[in-house]
């Protein structure tokens, strides 16, 4: 023991000496696997991680006012972002807890107390009452020979830049949820337009069906026939309305109001037909914005956190210095408490050297380094991930696009069979049943136009999410 003891002391003077250590692994970023390229893009370059990069208000690319508006609304008044800034705060204030170990501890400890001796304790000093004022300052301070402390702040500054890597995903992540739904329910628009035209249009043929059967010239199977459609459409019309209730309540939550006081109008051209065009994507993504993404940074920065408290965990194995000292003035007197006389002092080193614990450092080592290889995974893991939302996306815009020009060939015929099936009609020579036929043909193609054009914003919405933000473009007037 003696000679440990004597060994840590002389470690501990040679570190002072020659400066002060940092034991651990410095941390290094591991390496992934890069593809070449996207299959639905090129190649591409790799570059340096830039979360911290302004995005921009991406969402102003589709030219949509009302959606700049919410999204604006939704910045301000979202409570998962509000809760997410307080995070950000406390990992901030965790940070300068841990910084706060570099300085010395200096406390002030004033007291006052009265006591009386016992006469018959051994040894006596008779019945004496005293009075004892205090008035000292405490010093403590731990000389960080091993990087504890240094470990420790760079561990709790990690974690502090990763909280606010993962605000940034949470703000990401609400804009992407909120464009995606506003979209769905733009899409949801334009069916129930579509709908509404297909009600009227109904109408007027069940009363057709009703006159011709009063004259005898229809039957009444085309009748019932007539108003099993119409009943139909109301029937799907209804649906529709509904899942656009329930969509305009998901956007009322993220922008912070009450479903019951938020309303947002029907969107004014869906009357006519939504064919808008969705921002074209560059032909070549520049890689920086994938490497924009909060959600990879979160996963390096904690991977780095974990890192360091490798090091802390060896430290544990290393004596500790602690310097004290205590000051001030002691007295019987409160006269002559400040008295140059009353003065006291005391300061001395001590050092804890570690010799037994049950194998705790050892155990505390492992299950650090453990954690770190956990985080080594999640963080690849992330990578993964990462490029999988990138190609999915970047398939989906261009696959949308190829059905969406299908789906405008399928329209125009579906159109014009419909008034080709009605003009036969209406002259007598085709039955009611080719109506029905290309009207439910020209119904369902006008509805998967409008889903085809909303999975396109959406998909072109998951893609700029899938790269951690948007990119400059000259925004085109689609709506």
């Amino acid at each position: 023991m003696l000679k440990a003891a004597i060994f840590a002391a002389s470690a501990a003077a040679f570190s002072i000496v020659a400066g002060p250590l940092t034991i651990g692994p410095d941390y290094q970023r591991p390496a992934v696997e890069v593809p070449a390229g996207f299959k639905a893009s090129g190649t591409w370059k790799v570059a340096q991680p830039s979360d911290h990069l302004p995005k921009g208000n991406w969402w102003e690319i589709f030219a949509d006012p009302t959606l700049n508006a919410l999204q604006s609304k939704a910045r301000q008044s979202n409570q998962e972002l509000q809760a997410a800034f307080a995070v950000v705060n406390q990992s901030r204030a965790a940070a300068r807890i841990a910084r706060s170990e570099f300085f010395p501890t200096l406390d002030a400890n004033p007291g006052f107390r009265r006591e009386r001796f016992s006469p018959n304790q051994e040894p006596s000093f008779g019945a004496i009452t005293a009075n004892t004022f205090r008035m000292p300052l405490d010093l403590s301070y731990e000389i960080d020979l091993w990087g504890r402390v240094r470990r420790g702040f760079e561990s709790a500054r990690a974690e502090a830049e990763a909280s606010i890597a993962a605000f940034h995903n949470v703000m990401l992540t609400l804009q992407a949820d909120l464009a995606q739904n506003y979209f769905a329910l733009r899409a949801l628009d334009a069916e129930i337009a579509v709908l509404e035209r297909t009600i009227a249009s109904r109408t007027e043929q069940a009363s057709i069906t009703a006159s011709r059967f009063d004259t005898g010239l229809g039957t009444e199977f085309d009748v019932q026939r007539a108003r099993t459609q119409l009943a139909t459409s109301e029937a799907e019309l209804a649906g529709v309305k509904r899942r656009r209730v329930e969509l305009e309540n998901a956007i009322a939550i993220l922008v912070g109001e009450t479903p019951s006081a938020f309303a947002l109008a029907r969107f004014e051209n869906a009357a006519i037909g939504w064919k808008p065009a969705p921002p074209t994507i560059p032909a070549d993504l520049p890689s920086n914005l994938l490497e924009r993404r909060p959600d990879i940074a979160e996963a390096e920065r904690l991977l780095a956190a974990d890192n360091a408290r490798i090091g802390i965990a060896k430290a544990g194995f290393f004596p500790a210095l602690r310097l004290t000292g205590s000051g001030g003035y002691m007295s019987a007197d409160m006269d002559s408490l400040f008295n140059w006389d009353s003065h006291f002092w005391s300061i001395g080193p001590s050092i804890s050297l570690p010799i037994f614990a049950g194998g705790r450092n050892v155990a505390n080592l492992r299950r650090s380094r453990a954690r770190f290889e956990e985080s080594v995974a999640r963080y690849r893991q992330r990578v993964l991930v990462a490029f999988g939302e990138v190609e999915n996306a970047l398939a989906g815009i261009q696959l949308l696009a190829e059905q969406a020009a299908a789906q405008e060939r399928a329209l125009e015929s579906s159109r014009r069979a419909r008034e080709l099936a009605t003009e036969s009609f209406n002259t007598g020579l085709t039955g009611y049943l080719d109506v029905i036929d290309a009207d439910r043909d020209a119904l369902f193609t006008e509805r998967t136009s409008a889903q085809v054009t909303g999975a396109r914003y959406i998909a072109t919405v998951q893609l700029i999410k899938a790269l951690g933000g948007g990119w400059t473009i000259t925004p085109a007037n689609n709506l």
